[in-house]
């Protein structure tokens, strides 16, 4: 009997086999599909993309100078000739300022979160694998900021340390380590009792290894999606520190300072007075948007 065609034992062969596995996509792309795929999620991100646009080019794209007064022109309604979202109470440009004030906004928001993920996360990833009285004492210590909401908290470190930017960004630092923190000590201790992480301490490797390796691609995550939702809340307080004085100082722009400004032209030009707040309310739910999507994304059942 004649040998089968090396066509028919190769199509045997794949038969006898079965069809050969699709590589599987990883954890991180099949949560960017799952983010790309929400319409909320990529009307978030189109907000805090025209927010960031706005902050880095504001400068330019301003149509008026936002520090130029003119007392002629002053509480000037929306849709005045040359100011398409009328003037301030000392006749700036109210289109200007709201552009150019997105920068100082947004860093006075983001930046304290950011600091306080990068300390919050590793006093929380130091407490909850070390465990043991190191973690008691930590922990302990971070539960006595809990005793203070938030807004007091902020309020009185800025108060103590003055008035500025500075004192400001510290203030606010030091208001949401603390919450960072305990977020990243319980998602830590969950991890520490993984099976991967006993065979990794069981062959030798140190905790500096492990926890580089085996920990910090497990809990940062977690961590980020919680970071994130707080810069809302950053950005409120840092607008409320401003509304009271404690943070940005005339004639800087920047929206919760606007809003100290305008609150005698409540009364005057209402819709005016209010586009700063309109502002606030827009980046803190873009932001409170986008922290959601994260972690439905990144949520895996």
């Amino acid at each position: 009997m004649a040998n089968p065609s090396p066509a028919v034992s190769a199509s045997s062969a794949a038969t006898l086999d079965g069809p050969t596995p699709s590589r599987s996509r990883g954890y991180w792309a099949r949560t960017a599909q799952r983010f790309l795929t929400d319409p909320v999620a990529l009307l978030a991100l189109a907000v805090v993309m025209g927010l960031f646009a706005l902050a880095v080019f504001g400068p330019w794209i301003a149509p008026a100078d936002p520090t130029q007064s003119s007392m002629l022109s002053r509480l000037k309604p929306i849709g005045t000739d040359g100011h398409p979202l009328g003037t301030d109470e000392l006749g700036r440009d109210m289109l200007s300022r709201l552009i150019v004030g997105a920068r100082l906004s947004l860093f006075m928001g983001i930046t304290p979160v950011v600091l306080a993920f990068v300390i919050g996360s590793a006093i929380g990833i130091l407490a909850g694998y070390a465990g043991g009285v190191v973690n008691t004492v930590i922990m302990r210590t971070i539960d006595v900021f809990y005793a203070f909401p938030s807004v007091l908290l902020a309020i009185a470190l800025s108060g103590a340390l003055g008035a500025g930017i500075g004192n400001a960004l510290l203030s606010l630092t030091l208001v949401f380590i603390p919450p960072i923190a305990r977020v990243a000590e319980s998602v830590t201790t969950q991890v520490r009792g993984r099976d991967y992480v006993e065979a990794a301490r069981a062959s030798g490797a140190d905790a500096f290894t492990i926890v580089r390796v085996h920990v910090l691609g497990n809990v940062l995550g977690p961590i980020f999606v919680y970071a994130t939702s707080l810069i809302a809340v950053s950005m409120i307080l840092a607008s409320g520190l401003s509304f009271l004085g404690l943070g940005v100082r005339p004639p800087e722009p920047e929206w919760g300072l606007m809003l100290n400004t305008l609150r005698t032209a409540i009364y005057v030009q209402p819709w005016v007075a209010a586009l700063p707040g309109v502002m606030i309310f827009i980046t803190s739910i873009a932001f409170n948007l986008l922290s959601d999507s994260l972690r439905s994304a990144m949520d895996v059942k």
